[in-house]
């Protein structure tokens, strides 16, 4: 009868350290509503999703910075330090072992007497209830997050390098259509100026001739600028003090394709639960909030401990080894935490919020992750039209341009519409560099949303 009754204590006990924590749930659609059909059955960048894009300029940059970038060895070094805290805490649960040693004198009266003494101690606080499951739990996540963390400070560096790349190769065909517009603005400012001598020109149109000349000319200086400071901002992400501001001169330019096709397979949407570091960071948050909570609640139930020591004394040191005083003792110590002004109630229900927090932002990572994936989806299918439109544009503008010319030159057409083409040829060759890289920089944004690995 005892039994049964010792045994329904401890299962009671059992259950109360378990504090009521809500399930984790979350919502996974079936598809992606923008993936138009696409395969969805794998993902095959598993490893560098990088060189999906082919350059070898790009491959050579993000291998650099994964070696180098300082903020990535800062993040690997997190990882080292909560596998050390792990190892703290398993020790904390074990017994502690300790060693003293005294000299002391005492008196009475006329009478002093010197005393020397060695005195082993050994020390556990017995784990009960699950209190060192729940700890190394803790504790384990916290390494898991610092792993997760790291994973996507590498995911994030590659892409940012990836994006400042083609952001770079953006600048460099900016300069160049900027440098070739100022050669023929150049052009007809002098055929402007030479009909001008003849008295077939107006002064106005010279002025407006030169005025074309001045604009493009001054693009060039800030395009230049624009693809020095993206080229430091290499150098930054892949932890390098030289700036090589020459290096730009050779970039090739057709690293950009002006019709990209990248086959990407984005798969289901649960797998971005597996993949996606964030998701799999704040998972982990949860793992160990839940852990924090349910050691909360255990503070609420009895302690265990076991103290022994021993040790001998003597009246000299020479006599410590031979002393005969030797003496230990033992104490089982069990404490009932009884009435703490509801501090230990209060500590748990904060801990229980604290997972609740903690499933709510697991649960927005997930919505937040989807987001990403729909809005790389779409930006590369609208962008991808776009800048076919602006591809025949950029056509048509230029048979304008040469059209409005030679009718000018004929007395058929005013300088004005010369203009007009002209600004519109040098506009819609700007716009469409900046479609192309933004399309590479989607399919970047898609590859960082599907949790790419590195």
């Amino acid at each position: 009868m005892k039994k049964s009754v010792t045994y329904f204590i401890i299962a009671l006990l059992s259950v109360a350290c378990n504090p009521r924590l809500t399930p984790v749930t979350v919502d996974v659609p079936k598809s992606y509503l923008y993936q138009n059909g696409g395969v969805s059955d794998s993902i095959p960048f598993k490893n560098q999703w990088w060189k999906a894009f082919g350059d070898t300029t790009l491959n050579r940059l993000i291998t650099t910075a994964l070696a180098e970038n300082l903020d990535l060895k800062a993040s690997a070094s997190k990882i080292i330090e909560a596998q050390q805290s792990l190892r703290t805490l398993r020790g904390n649960f074990l017994p502690q072992l300790g060693f003293g040693r005294q000299v002391g004198v005492s008196g009475s009266g006329s009478t002093t007497t010197q005393y020397y003494a060695i005195e082993p101690t050994v020390s556990w606080e017995i784990p009960l209830f699950g209190s060192l499951s729940s700890a190394t739990t803790e504790s384990k996540a916290t390494v898991e997050y610092a792993e997760w963390q790291h994973r996507g400070v590498r995911l994030a560096l590659a892409a940012q390098v990836a994006t400042t790349y083609y952001t770079l190769l953006q600048y460099r065909r900016d300069l160049i259509v900027a440098v070739e517009s100022s050669r023929l603005r150049s052009e007809t400012a002098l055929l402007v100026d030479s009909l001008f001598t003849r008295g077939l020109a107006t002064g106005m149109h010279r002025q407006q001739a030169l005025s074309l000349l001045y604009t493009s000319q001054s693009d060039i200086p800030l395009y230049e600028r624009q693809v020095r400071q993206v080229m430091a901002t290499i150098t930054t992400l892949t932890s390098s003090s030289v700036i090589d501001t020459t290096a730009y001169k050779t970039l090739d330019i057709n690293a950009i394709s002006d019709s990209p096709s990248i086959d990407i397979p984005v798969g289901v949407p649960s797998d971005l639960l597996y993949r996606r570091s964030d998701i799999a960071s704040a998972y982990a948050l949860l793992v160990k909030a839940a852990s924090v909570a349910k050691q909360a609640r255990i503070a609420r139930l009895p302690t265990l401990s076991l103290t022994a020591e021993g040790g001998v004394v003597a009246d000299e040191v020479s006599k410590l080894l031979k002393s005969q005083s030797l003496g230990w003792s033992t104490l089982l110590s069990f404490a009932q935490p009884i009435y703490r002004f509801g501090a230990l109630r209060a500590s748990e229900r904060a801990a229980i919020e604290q997972y609740n927090q903690a499933l709510y932002s697991y649960q927005q990572s997930f919505i937040t992750a989807l987001a990403e994936v729909e809005s790389a989806l779409v930006e590369i299918a609208t962008t991808r039209r776009q800048s076919e439109r602006y591809k025949s544009l950029i056509e048509s503008n230029r048979r304008i341009a040469e059209l409005s010319m030679a009718l000018y030159r004929n007395g058929l057409s005013s300088y004005l519409d010369v203009i007009d083409a002209s600004r519109s040829l040098y506009e819609s060759q700007m716009q469409y560099s900046n479609l192309i890289a933004s399309m590479y920089i989607a399919y970047i944004k898609l590859f960082k949303a599907l949790g790419g690995e590195v």
